[in-house]
């Protein structure tokens, strides 16, 4: 049974899935909390320059083009 409330077809959801996916891939954008430095990287990782898990992640297509 198809959730009623979804705007999309089962295919289209998958699309649109596989196309955040896409967007996302070498695309997140890494806050660390501890050492406050931040990069781009390609997954959401730990910290690489002083090793802490407290990594805020936020996938690049979520920021405007200004």
């Amino acid at each position: 049974m198809q959730d009623s409330s979804s705007h999309f077809t089962p295919q289209e959801l998958q699309d649109w899935q596989a196309a955040l996916q896409e967007a996302n891939r070498n695309n997140i954008w890494c806050h660390c909390r501890r050492c406050d430095r931040e990069w781009v990287a390609s997954a959401e990782e730990s910290c690489l320059y002083c090793g802490s898990d407290r990594v805020e992640h936020i996938p690049c297509w979520q920021f405007p083009d200004d």
